[in-house]
């Protein structure tokens, strides 16, 4: 997205978000963790193939020469939830961490620590599934925390629409700090996901490549 967002006008809180905290904790651990692991990173993200096939699968990936899928947990599904507190980069994780610290805390405040977690999970896990129904015979490995962040930022939306979210928008040759309306922030990144998943359609029913998982992104 051409602005980047730095926080919310949404400060009063009647709960600690630890919730919150702890999932990012995790994911960060969890990417630390993936430094010279890659068997573990191939293993335990979500390849398509594998879930809608019920089974492992080893062997080359297409799209992804030199590289070979690694055993996966049993029962497979369970890489619907190792997958969604994994990244592919330091941009991707950062990106993403961010997004959860300015939106997560809000909607842990609203509806609670248990709900807050099982709703983070389930956004996760439905968003991965939504992608493996897109391109179901995809051998590439799908991971990222972006599908369960992206429930989280439905559910702000639905929930604080009329809050701001301070921006950093470039203007030419510079950098303005603004606050945008959540509901024309999160509206636009939420319609710029569905265009770039309606364009990644083609390309996937053509061939199995990497890439954004768009629609991940869409249905959480």
């Amino acid at each position: 997205m051409f602005f980047f967002p730095i926080g919310d006008d949404n400060t009063q809180r009647r709960i600690t978000p630890f919730v919150n905290y702890v999932l990012i904790a995790i994911n960060v651990l969890v990417y630390m963790y993936q430094w010279g692991h890659d068997e573990f990173t191939l293993g335990y993200s979500v390849v398509p193939a594998e879930i809608t096939q019920g089974r492992d699968l080893i062997g080359p990936q297409r799209g992804i020469q030199g590289l070979q899928l690694a055993d996966s947990p049993s029962p497979i599904y369970l890489t619907l939830l190792s997958a969604m507190f994994m990244h592919g980069g330091l941009l991707h994780l950062g990106g993403n961490m961010l997004y959860l610290w300015i939106f997560g805390d809000n909607v842990e405040d609203r509806v609670g620590h248990g709900r807050y977690v099982l709703f983070y999970v389930i956004c996760g896990a439905a968003a991965a599934l939504a992608q493996v129904w897109i391109n179901p015979a995809s051998r590439i490995p799908m991971l990222g925390a972006s599908g369960a962040i992206a429930g989280v930022m439905g559910a702000y939306l639905v929930m604080f629409p009329h809050s701001r979210v301070l921006t950093l928008v470039p203007i030419f040759f510079f950098i303005e700090l603004i606050e945008v309306p959540a509901v024309f922030f999160l509206g636009l990144w939420f319609l710029l996901q569905f265009l770039y998943g309606v364009g990644s359609l083609s390309v996937a029913a053509e061939q199995d490549v990497g890439g954004v998982a768009f629609w991940a992104h869409v249905a959480g």
